[in-house]
């Protein structure tokens, strides 16, 4: 049946071989999925989700009763004590955009303790010049780097303790950097120290792709502020688009009145008939979650046994559902990407190639033949066109077909199939 797909025997076996050593991982998966299965169920019962949750309001959005429950159950699920869940933000990058501008005032200085954002908040800070990024509006950025894939704690409580910072950024997913991904347990030492030494600092937590990974949240452990897209992993593959900003009341707050208007905030903003998509996508995001980290495990196993170096390694503990594939190789970086793509349910017949895409300072390649645009929670892969060519794969929303995308992408990089 692999055959039927172009996939030859030697990645059939590879695949049967890594199945085998990776059932821990699995039952660690199963038990993950489990919890959070449970938490989101309890939530739709405490708030008595009905049909009626379901109807649609058009034009300023007054009243939208769908929509103002869906964002106490995402309260819930994430730990929060308020959330703001909208299909007007247009993407995780736009909803930090707005949660950026909300918090920060001309004057106001904001800290990155990660290291440099994602690329596409350089314009936004104003780290590539932009007419309308927080620089231009006198909005000061600084960073620090990681050490040794930790918050460097020291220089952290120094700086902080000289000079006041309106609001400190982490982000956890590594981006398009080699460094590693931020637990929850590295987020609660750094921000029990943030909030000794500066109660006042706004943290704030970019936490795409981490929904679902760990059992705790970054707003469980001290963050007033979490960010995350919805065609990421708490959409759960059915959410058209849409982010969410949860955190504490007051600058969930603001986060709407920004995304609005003074004055009129989150009364406003119709739901479009979104809503039962909304609910639909949160209900199943454990599930999908899963699958997304079981492909992610059976891909760094496959491409370690290969000889490749895989990031995370199968065997190790996960706070999100990227996988790195270092390709040492820009050829083996663009075929593997191809081959996801040849797997994909919708334009499995386009190849993709790297081009100069908007956000991005580097040529990027992606491939993600996705039923929803730009879904990363659909079995994706992209990577920016420099060394040391990294593959960043995401997504899986059943591990059957994951599994069947990283064969492919596999057997498309093997060059010797006899």
């Amino acid at each position: 049946m692999y055959e039927e797909i172009g996939i030859h025997e030697k990645t059939i076996q590879l695949m049967k071989e890594a199945e085998q050593e990776i059932q821990l991982q699995w039952r660690e998966i199963d038990q993950l999925q489990e919890q959070n299965s449970l938490k989101v169920l309890a939530s739709f019962h405490k708030h008595h989700i009905s049909e009626a949750h379901f109807n649609e309001t058009t034009g300023y959005g007054y009243n939208d009763l769908g929509r103002d429950t869906i964002e106490k159950v995402f309260a819930d699920v994430l730990g929060s004590e308020d959330a703001i869940v909208r299909g007007q933000f247009i993407s995780g990058t736009h909803a930090l955009t707005v949660t950026l501008f909300a918090c920060l005032r001309p004057g106001d200085t904001m800290l990155s303790i990660s290291g440099k954002p994602y690329d596409t908040l350089d314009e936004v800070i104003g780290i590539v010049e932009n007419p309308s990024s927080l620089k231009s509006f006198g909005i000061e950025y600084e960073q620090i780097d990681l050490v040794d894939n930790d918050f460097d704690y020291s220089k952290i409580e120094k700086v902080i303790s000289q000079k006041f910072y309106k609001l400190i950024e982490i982000q956890r997913s590594k981006g398009y950097s080699t460094r590693k991904s931020l637990s929850i347990e590295q987020l609660e030492k750094v921000i029990a120290l943030i909030k000794k030494v500066s109660p006042e600092t706004i943290v704030m937590v970019d936490n795409c792709y981490c929904e679902f990974v760990e059992t705790k949240t970054p707003t469980e452990v001290g963050a007033d502020l979490m960010v995350g897209s919805l065609i990421k992993n708490l959409g759960g593959g059915i959410a058209p688009n849409g982010a969410y900003v949860a955190g504490k009341k007051k600058c969930v707050e603001l986060v709407g009145e920004r995304l609005t208007c003074p004055g009129e905030g989150r009364e406003v903003g119709p739901s479009l008939g979104m809503n039962k998509r909304l609910l639909q996508g949160l209900f199943f995001a454990p599930s999908v979650v899963a699958s997304s980290l079981k492909t992610a495990v059976l891909t760094s196993r496959m491409l370690e046994k290969l000889g490749f170096e895989a990031e995370p390694k199968f065997d190790a503990k996960r706070v999100d559902i990227v996988q790195n594939i270092v390709f040492n190789d820009k050829e083996k970086l663009i075929k593997y990407c191809q081959g996801i793509q040849s797997a994909s349910p919708i334009d499995s017949n386009a190849i993709p190639e790297a081009w100069d895409m908007p956000g991005y300072t580097d040529q990027v390649i992606m491939a993600a033949g996705t039923f929803t645009q730009g879904s990363s929670i659909e079995l994706s892969c992209d990577g920016p066109i420099r060394p040391p060519y990294i593959a960043y794969q995401q997504g899986g929303l059943t591990y059957d077909y994951g599994k069947l995308g990283v064969m492919k992408a596999i057997d498309n990089i093997i060059e010797d199939h006899g």
